[in-house]
């Protein structure tokens, strides 16, 4: 072979490598492309913004359906008692509109009006939300309030709104959350009449004040939020401020006389009854102050409801149980406050 052949030959050797290298080189990109385009359909649906429990269609919402182009299908109304767009079956198989988002329901509107138009374009917007069931905070806070929740709202928020929390609060905080009257709880797209069971939240009002995300959760309509009160003991007699006492599982005779005042120079020390209510009787139970100070006698831990009385000296004894004024209801005519 003369040197021009040997030297075509070697070139045309390079340029198949250089052809080879090229299709793996391109292949790769192929790959490592696909894999990419996997990568961020993956990510776009782990990211999909899907609608929050506030922006689902609640009892009592609102409702209005926009047939693009004509006004003989449009529709506005609410959810009948089964969940379902109230009249809109006369077009077809009902609508479940129920804790579904605006663009869910429209879909099936879609399907349903397509047996009549063609390719029709529908929108569903919820243009009010205000019929929805309030909220009812009440307990142991400043103002018992009703709350309309035109936007999401957290538990922290309503208390500061209705003034805070009182003294005689026990230290525990009821959220009671009845069926229907939120989307919180997964629920079937049917119209069965299903509904989520009742849900109790305990949360304490220490782990609310020490910033725990849990023990701040966001409220829902219809819930009932019960700031719940102590128990309580009443302290009457020779003490310096007779009054009722909030009791909690560590009170004692000496603490509920202490926060009443303590004891007036004409009581007397060695005479101090606890009226306790057991069952349908009233037991007397007998305490001499002193030699609970002395430490003679244990300190008696008081339960709900114990009437303390301090004798006088010089007064004559109870030999039944006083009588105690009931409380006054505070929660007549709870206002209603809206949450814009």
């Amino acid at each position: 072979m003369n040197p021009t052949a040997i030297v075509i030959h070697q070139s045309l050797n390079k340029i198949n490598s250089f052809r080879s290298l090229l299709r793996r080189q391109i292949a790769r990109c192929r790959t490592r492309g696909l894999i990419f385009f996997v990568i961020v359909i993956g990510l776009g649906s782990a990211f999909e913004v899907r609608p929050q429990e506030f922006e689902l269609v609640h009892f009592g919402d609102l409702i209005d359906v926009d047939v693009v182009g004509t006004t003989e299908f449009d529709w506005r109304g609410r959810l009948s008692s089964e969940g379902t767009l109230e009249g809109f079956d006369s077009y077809g198989d009902p609508i479940v509109g129920l804790c579904r988002s605006e663009a869910s329901i429209a879909a099936d509107v879609k399907s349903s009006l397509s047996k009549f138009l063609r390719d029709p374009v529908v929108s569903v917007r919820v243009i009010d939300r205000s019929g929805r069931q309030t909220v009812v905070l009440d307990g142991a806070v400043r103002t018992s309030h009703r709350f309309q929740l035109n936007r999401p709202a957290k538990l922290r928020e309503l208390i500061v709104l209705a003034g805070g929390i009182r003294d005689d609060a026990s230290g525990e905080i009821q959220i009671f959350r009845p069926a229907n009257l939120n989307c919180e709880a997964p629920r079937s797209n049917s119209t069965s009449g299903e509904s989520n069971p009742l849900a109790v939240l305990n949360i304490t009002i220490k782990d609310l004040i020490a910033g725990d995300p849990a023990a701040n959760p966001v409220i829902r309509s219809g819930d009932i939020v019960n700031v719940r009160r102590a128990d309580v003991v009443y302290v009457i007699g020779g003490v310096v401020n007779p009054r009722q006492v909030s009791s909690r599982s560590t009170t004692t005779l000496s603490r509920a006389i202490a926060a009443s005042g303590g004891l007036t120079k004409q009581a007397d020390r060695k005479a101090i009854t606890i009226f306790r209510r057991e069952g349908n009787e009233t037991k007397r139970l007998e305490f001499d102050f002193d030699r609970i100070n002395s430490g003679e006698s244990a300190d008696p831990v008081l339960v709900a409801f114990d009437i303390v009385e301090v004798a006088v000296s010089g007064s004559e004894r109870s030999k039944f149980a006083p009588m105690i004024a009931a409380q006054p209801n505070d929660n007549l005519g709870v206002p209603l406050r809206i949450v814009e």
